[in-house]
């Protein structure tokens, strides 16, 4: 099942020449030009995000998909996204409403790419992990709060550590 035709870089792209700028975009509103891989580097792409969207879901459906207490992402329009290498593959989940969410990851290594709706896509919520700039896209707004682990909005008073 073809859920996405996306647009393929052309021979003289790549990874290196993406420049992180923030820019107006011709559709209106703040734009950043980003770059994007999977762990593995079998799955690269560049994009342009618009950082004031990102975002932290708390759903049960991120919980799993992501292993972790919650998910985070910024949306990117389907025509702002270039996919440079590799070829993601796509689970379809549905919703408890019927909607049909098209789950893209790398089949090597399973990092988590981006989510988009299966039947319409328009807008892709890259995973802010496998953004290469995800310092600089600091979530705005928390959404499924209502699903979050009671401790998961408190951890700033854990020990912590620079490294393991």
């Amino acid at each position: 099942m073809q859920i996405l035709r996306l647009q393929r870089a052309r021979p003289r792209e790549s990874m290196a020449v993406v420049a992180r700028l923030v820019a107006r975009h011709p559709a209106g509103g703040q734009f950043m030009k980003i770059d994007g891989r999977c762990h593995c580097g079998a799955i690269a792409y560049s994009a342009e995000v618009e950082p004031e969207k990102a975002s932290i879901c708390h759903c049960t459906d991120c919980q799993r998909f992501s292993g972790s207490p919650f998910r985070a992402s910024v949306p990117a329009r389907i025509e702002d996204f270039c996919l440079l290498s590799g070829s993601p593959k796509i689970y379809v989940k549905t919703a408890d409403s019927g909607a049909r969410r098209g789950q893209a990851f790398c089949s090597e290594c399973g990092a988590p790419i981006y989510a988009t709706d299966a039947e319409n896509p328009r807008i892709l919520h890259l995973r802010l992990g496998a953004i290469a700039q995800r310092s600089e896209i600091p979530p705005r707004r928390q959404i499924w709060c209502s699903s979050a682990l009671p401790w998961a909005f408190d951890i700033g008073s854990l020990p912590s550590s620079p490294g393991q």
